[in-house]
């Protein structure tokens, strides 16, 4: 493969401004990380303290195998949503290692209203969920939450997308021969208690686990029977009497090492036969990456700057490198793996757009991953344009990017608006993982060009009404508030409070999280491969 030889001049003044305002941003998003971990009320440490366990930090630190990397996810879910402190969504989520073996982990946080579940709480779960299916990782759920937060219960409990897909997924999770295991470390209380009943391991910590469908205040109300939560559903009488429990924990500690003790039990999965050789590191400093992306969205760089950063020992082979220069496509091996990449140079053209798709179709057939490297205004438009057919055109490549069977995973490293989301694999295109950074905005179209539709329209109906176009005011009382809403809403911290992605990251960890990523999906073996038709030139 070519060796990427890099054009960027470290000591232009372009370069340490961009540098500068990167560097920013990655301060406020450690700042932000470390209020998502840490924020906890003295009441609720106190108070958990008391109760004899761990913090999820502690239990995590437990459970995983020392000197491992854990892969978190979502951890900014929720942020500035709510009253502002529902951390996480009121979770803490990742892929880690537990005894030498791949694992994704879900632990409730009780220091965090108790532990109850939010509506975002549980569109996280669910994202879990889906991670555990599509990349055939065991579960492991630490489950400590007073249940669902009653106030807004009817965003929690009725649709197809709500909580009652937790347990759904689980059965799915249990069909398909993915191992759940749960340990009940807190309360586990009304369709919670269906989370332990539906997993195939269930450790149960004396004193401070409880499993019932209604609890204490609940069977008091129902029928006038006063009872305790350890006599109603505590560790003894699920593992002595109902069986819904397995395994009997005197504390944390000891429910994770049985944990522990399960997952070293667990048969091998068969695993996705990826290209691979030994890794080597890029020529070039990934903190480099913090000069090369401008500050301003509106201006170019080239994204090969960006692949020489990422890839092993920056080399790449680039697939037709004079046609459709507007998308740079090509092999290289990353952490080792061999995967195909798609990044943007500019807007999509019809010949960008059908270079994409053959590239697609041939990574599909050789079982090649596919990462997207996502900065994009989005598809051409005009009326030339039309006439080439970009239209049809765009379609296939979306056609493509939707139906790949290899894992595909995003980053969006700029802008990301319009059908050039759904192009380079934006959430609704269901990437294994996608991950934004900090400097990313995400819309319909840039909030610029989404005042001027709107100044422009009104114009428009004016003049069909034999009116004189708006005057300078009236045109800054509808650009002002779009602009500042655009600003809010395609900000990298509100996609990432709603789950579009799963996390934000540090530009300099893109390459390790890639490779973290790419090794968890090989849990997965590559199915469906043999259907549709094979790759021809459009």
């Amino acid at each position: 493969m070519q060796v990427l030889e890099t054009r960027v001049d470290t000591g232009s003044e372009a370069y340490r401004e961009n540098f500068a305002a990167m560097r920013e941003l990655v301060e406020e998003l450690r700042r932000e990380l470390r209020t998502a971990r840490d924020e906890r009320s003295e009441k609720a440490r106190r108070r958990n303290a008391e109760l004899g366990k761990r913090t999820v930090q502690q239990r995590l630190d437990l459970l995983l195998d020392p000197g491992t990397p854990w892969l978190e996810l979502a951890p900014l879910a929720a942020r500035g949503m709510y009253d502002g402190g529902v951390h996480g969504a009121g979770s803490r989520a990742g892929i880690g290692v537990v005894c030498g073996r791949e694992v994704v982990v879900l632990a409730n946080d009780p220091m965090i209203k108790g532990g109850t579940i939010y509506p975002l709480g549980v569109k996280k779960t669910l994202r879990v969920q889906t991670i555990a299916l599509e990349n055939r990782l065991p579960m492991i759920t630490l489950v400590d939450s007073g249940g669902a937060f009653l106030p807004l219960q009817s965003e929690i409990f009725p649709d197809v997308d709500d909580g009652g897909r937790v347990f759904y997924n689980q059965a799915w999770l249990s069909k398909r021969n993915i191992p759940q295991l749960t340990a009940v470390m807190g309360l586990c209380t009304a369709g919670g208690a269906y989370i332990p009943a539906m997993s195939d391991h269930v450790v149960h910590v004396r004193g401070t686990g409880a499993i019932f469908l209604g609890g204490p205040p609940l069977v008091r109300a129902a029928t006038g029977e006063v009872v305790t939560a350890e006599e109603l559903g505590g560790a003894d009488v699920h593992c002595r009497e109902s069986g819904v429990s397995d395994y009997f924990a005197e504390d944390d500690a000891d429910a994770v090492r049985l944990l522990r003790d399960i997952v070293s039990t667990l048969p091998p999965g068969r695993r996705a036969e990826f290209a691979c050789r030994p890794p080597a590191a890029p020529l070039y400093p990934a903190e480099e990456l913090y000069g090369i992306v401008p500050r301003r969205l509106h201006v170019s760089y080239d994204v090969r700057e960006v692949l020489a950063r990422l890839v092993d020992g920056s080399e790449f082979l680039e697939f037709k490198a004079l046609y459709g220069p507007t998308l740079v496509c090509g092999w290289a091996y990353l952490h080792g793996f061999l995967v195909g990449i798609l990044g943007n140079n500019g807007v999509l053209l019809s010949e960008s757009s059908l270079k994409a798709t053959q590239f697609i179709q041939l990574c599909d057939r050789q079982g090649v991953p596919l990462i997207f490297l996502q900065n994009i205004t989005g598809y051409i438009v005009g009326r030339e344009y039309e006439r080439g057919g970009i239209t049809k055109d765009g379609h296939k490549m979306v056609n493509a990017v939707a139906t790949a069977t290899v894992p595909k995973f995003t980053v969006m490293t700029g802008a990301s608006f319009g059908a050039g989301n759904y192009g380079m694999c934006g959430r609704a295109y269901s990437p294994r993982f996608l991950w934004s950074w900090p400097n990313a905005r995400i819309g319909v179209m840039g909030p610029a060009q989404a005042a001027d539709v709107l100044v422009s329209v009104k114009n428009d109906q004016l003049a069909r009404e034999g009116q004189p176009p708006l005057g300078p005011e009236a045109v800054e009382a509808i650009r002002g508030p779009v602009l500042a809403f655009g600003e809010q809403e395609g900000s990298a911290y509100h996609s990432s409070a709603n789950l579009w992605d799963d996390g934000i990251l540090d530009p300099a960890q893109t390459r390790d999280v890639l490779g973290l990523a790419i090794a968890a999906a090989r849990n997965a073996p590559l199915e469906g491969r043999d259907q549709g038709h094979g790759t021809f030139r459009m």
